[in-house]
């Protein structure tokens, strides 16, 4: 890493994983935080000072579950459609990013985690959200709960195939849909990789949850969308009602869900009911963007721009064509801002769903999520309503 000078940010709250700081002063050298304290910490002659201006010092925002942004679709599979939507999320906070399968072809999916390798592999702050690897989401979906995707890529996982992706060493995060034949043998070489092991748009039963958490799921996408509820097993099943995804999470303290805190995907209950259950380090704010993030409202393809499912943007949310919603539209910033306002969570808690958290469980706590001594500086300045008003990664200031 180039020599850098040192970053000073003063006149801030430093908002720490389990409290508030006043009057903090935070101090990087070489791409790293080098302490955190009062103002009364020395600052060093050569350093580039920061004024927070009374507003909050936090940790950069992770996202472990986004598809694009500002006109870019990860699966489009081009660099430039990496680049910019990993600039688009910046502007909105998230310094780490994963970025999310859709459900697509074998050529589809590789051309993108080929083009998030390449652009991970010459990151500079120009490039915007730093890529810590790829999520691979779809194409392991249950066809009853495929929601907005694309019906004609969904599949059950072939090891073959999903080899071949585990292969390239960018996949940290993975999910199937545990009712599907062979999503233990999927589970178990996704443990193999040391990836978050996830169950999304399932449909499965508490027994069917139970063997996969036996062979490394530790994750439920997306809580209450897409997912499994007790009347849906009813009509799998018939009587005795038998308990779901849901209740499975909630009754499990080592499993981790996330919610979409966009105001159009849950109520302010379910938000508050989520944090009350699971707790800030086992809930994650996670924005499940697509390509209409800063786009005026209109119609858009969710997954590649050539054969993706199309949806509609209200400039709110999107719209699957059957009237079922399709993904977010805003960033980890308006996240974070209407979780704050609509439960009773206290805003340390808030942000550490959005940074610490999503870090500790797809195992990069030791490098970033926090303002803590030797982690990266990856840090935001957000105003006292928790606009973003400067982005850094690694101590170098995001402009784009």
């Amino acid at each position: 890493m180039r020599r850098m000078n040192p970053l000073v940010l003063i006149n801030g709250t430093a908002i720490l994983p389990d409290r508030l700081l006043p009057d903090a002063t935070v101090v990087c050298r070489d791409g790293c935080i080098e302490s955190v304290g009062t103002k009364s910490k020395r600052i060093p002659k050569d350093a580039t000072v920061v004024d927070a201006r009374g507003g909050y010092i936090s940790p950069g925002f992770i996202d472990i579950h986004v598809h694009g942004g500002e006109g870019a679709d990860f699966m489009d599979g081009t660099p430039d459609a990496v680049r910019a939507a990993c600039r688009a999320h910046a502007r909105h906070g998230t310094t780490t990013i994963f970025p999310t399968t859709t459900t697509g072809s074998v050529e589809q999916l590789t051309a993108m985690i080929e083009s998030c390798a390449a652009v991970k592999l010459t990151w500079s702050a120009a490039d915007g959200a730093r890529i810590e690897g790829v999520h691979l989401y779809g194409p392991y979906f249950a066809p009853d709960k495929v929601g907005c995707h694309s019906l004609k890529g969904r599949r059950s996982p072939e090891a073959e195939e999903y080899a071949r992706y585990f292969a390239s060493g960018m996949i940290k995060i993975a999910t199937c849909a545990a009712e599907l034949p062979g999503a233990e043998a999927f589970y178990r070489a996704a443990r193999k990789h040391r990836c978050l092991i996830t169950c999304g748009h399932s449909n499965a039963s508490w027994g069917e949850m139970q063997r996969a958490f036996k062979a490394g799921m530790r994750h439920v996408d997306h809580f209450w969308c897409a997912m499994s509820s007790v009347p849906s097993m009813r009509q799998r099943f018939n009587v005795p009602m038998q308990a779901s995804m849901a209740e499975f999470v909630l009754a499990n303290a080592d499993m981790s869900t996330e919610v979409i805190a966009d105001g159009c995907h849950l109520a302010p209950e379910l938000l508050e009911f989520a944090w009350r259950m699971k707790g800030a380090s086992r809930l994650m704010l996670v924005t499940d963007s697509n390509r209409a993030l800063d786009l005026p409202p209109g119609k858009y393809r969710f997954g590649t721009k050539d054969d993706g499912s199309w949806f509609q943007s209200d400039g709110k949310v999107g719209w699957a064509p059957n009237g079922s919603l399709a993904s977010s539209i805003v960033g980890m910033d308006h996240m974070v801002r209407h979780f704050a306002k609509a439960t009773s969570a206290p805003l340390h808690d808030v942000i550490r769903m959005a940074s610490l958290t999503p870090a500790e469980r797809t195992g990069i706590a030791k490098q970033t999520g926090s303002l803590e001594k030797g982690k990266r500086a990856d840090l935001l300045l957000l105003g006292r309503r928790l606009e973003v008003r400067r982005t850094f990664v690694g101590g170098e200031e995001i402009t784009s």
